[in-house]
């Protein structure tokens, strides 16, 4: 077979068993709760227009809503499909470009096709709150892809397509390429031979354009957010509700938890990039230690610009989600040194390495595992220890085929790793379809027994109907003051207290329509509108 199409045809089964086995997917279960909604209102400016989330939209600076818009409206598809595809295409350019990563590095096709399938089962960075492969279709998510495509470029010597690719990353998600984009900078600058460095050059004016048309776009918007001065600090009363509400920005709400697992990994990180000092070539060096230096300095860096100065930028930028570069690249690295090491006859070495590759994504962070997970860590190890070996036989492709499938079958079924909870149920289906059917589009609903559940998040985007308030719109309150402070108010008033049937007659007066109840304690002296097993719609 083409070499060419055996990688391509590789590659495009690994992010299938990315993306529909492990780490897999999902739809409305995270940040898609505030985008689709926003993306909805801008699309038709009828529907939502009661819902505090759409009032206050944080897309002013991404290119993401337009490129949605732009794809449904080429497609004449829904946002799901659109958003869902362009995620899938992501990743699959993702994964390739840590192929080109492990590939400069020297290994085969065949080896680097393992250290990429081990790379593609992502890992929670813990703490921070940030996936190496998002769930959903976020902008986020799209970014990292991007920037290791644009990282396996560069190592290739392709620094004009990398330019591009990190620019599309930059407008899509500006404070995640943030890190990237420096070292970048500095390695365009770099000297090199004249041919180089002219390449070199283009690609820093790519990206510089595509920085300028993001600034003129942001002026443009269709969806402007609430204004803020560059310079503000957060005032006490802020602090306190984003310390509640969004912890993972707030170091001294967790260090004592992680602190130390990301010191561990960036170690065991470093002493990979030693092992393979050889194989690195000077501009992936830029990279294999930049970042993850990065990554472990945005920790001081976070506690002093916000826990102490309280600069109200940092909550936006979110700097410490630079950590995920602390994992990426050990899980990356180690495994590489692994390949090196047991085709060297060091198996021991090979299985340490790959113990360390393994568990950050079946465990999640470096401590004692269960012994199910310890038991497949294990396992996977000696399995992908032993591939490597086989690799110079007639044997080859059969056991890298065996290393690469294990693992996104055996972790989440032996290891017990659940990436996310099953909320999709038929009835919550049904209560969407009847409210976008049968109520008005300005409709507000309350799910007053809902707290910190995430189904009414779902519901809104189903049903396209306004909620009065739920929990994921909290977590907007790194963004706009004003929203902050209207959630809060809301939440005090509907959801701080369990639910008493007399609550009704308050409800009205806040301007809900319809509350949604379990239907285990039928209201006497109330009619439901609708009901199903799970929920219970009475009209006000």
């Amino acid at each position: 077979m083409n070499r060419r199409l055996f990688t391509g045809s590789a590659i495009l089964a690994i992010a299938l068993l990315n993306f529909f086995q492990f780490p897999g997917h999902t739809w409305l279960q995270s940040d898609t709760q505030v985008y689709v909604p926003i993306l909805e209102h801008i699309w038709d400016p009828s529907v939502f227009q009661n819902d505090l989330l759409v009032q206050h939209p944080h897309v002013a600076f991404t290119l993401y809503d337009e490129t949605a818009i732009a794809l449904r409206r080429l497609t004449d598809l829904g946002f799901k499909e659109v958003l869902q595809g362009e995620q899938f295409i992501i990743r699959i350019l993702g994964i390739w470009g840590v192929f080109l990563i492990v590939t400069a590095m020297g290994l085969p096709d065949l080896l680097a096709l393992l250290v990429t399938a081990i790379f593609s089962l992502g890992a929670t960075i813990v703490g921070p709150a940030v996936l190496v492969f998002e769930y959903e279709p976020v902008p986020r998510g799209c970014a990292v892809a991007l920037i290791f495509l644009a990282i396996g470029l560069i190592a290739h010597q392709r620094y004009i397509a990398a330019g591009i690719a990190s620019s599309v990353a930059f407008v899509l998600h500006a404070p995640t390429a943030l890190p990237f984009c420096a070292l970048f900078f500095c390695l365009a600058l770099w000297p090199a031979k004249p041919h180089v460095r002219r390449q070199k050059l283009a690609a820093l004016g790519i990206f510089l354009v595509a920085a300028l048309a993001l600034l003129i776009a942001s002026r443009f918007q269709a969806a402007a957010g609430e204004s803020q001065p560059f310079l503000s600090r957060l005032d006490p009363a802020q602090e306190q509700l984003q310390r509640m509400r969004a912890s993972y920005n707030w170091i001294s709400l967790w260090w004592r938890q992680y602190l130390g697992h990301y010191v561990l990994v960036y170690l065991a990180g470093a002493l990979a990039c030693r092992r393979l000092q050889k194989e690195i070539s000077p501009s992936l060096r830029f990279f294999a230690i930049g970042l993850p230096l990065l990554g472990l300095l945005s920790v001081p860096a976070s506690y002093l610009l916000l826990e102490r100065m309280r600069w109200a930028l940092i909550p936006q930028l979110q700097p410490m989600r630079t950590l995920l570069f602390v994992t990426t690249f050990a899980m990356l690295l180690g495994a590489v040194a692994a390949c090196k090491a047991a085709l060297r006859n060091r198996y021991l070495e090979a299985v340490l390495w790959l113990a360390l590759a393994y568990l950050l994504p079946a465990n999640r962070v470096i401590e004692w595992p269960a012994w199910n997970r310890l038991a497949v860590v294990i396992a996977l190890s000696v399995l992908s220890t032993a591939a490597v070996r086989a690799a110079s036989t007639r044997w080859a492709h059969p056991a890298i085929a065996a290393a690469i499938v294990a693992p996104f079958f055996l972790i989440p079924s032996w290891g017990r790793m659940e990436n996310y909870p099953p909320l999709h149920t038929p009835a919550l289906r049904q209560i969407s379809d009847w409210s976008r059917t049968f109520t008005p589009k300005a409709a507000v609903f309350l799910f007053p027994q809902a707290g910190q559940d995430l189904e009414p998040g779902i519901f809104r985007a189903q049903a396209l109907r306004a909620v009065y308030v739920d929990w994921k719109t909290g977590g907007q309150v790194n963004f706009f003051r004003d929203l902050g402070e209207q959630w809060w108010s809301r939440w005090q008033q509907t959801l701080a207290s369990p639910f008493q049937p007399s609550d009704f007659a308050r409800y009205r007066t806040l301007g809900i329509d319809y509350v949604v109840l379990s239907p285990a304690k039928p209201l006497p002296d109330a009619t439901p509108v609708f009901r199903n097993a799970q929920y219970v719609i009475y009209k006000l």
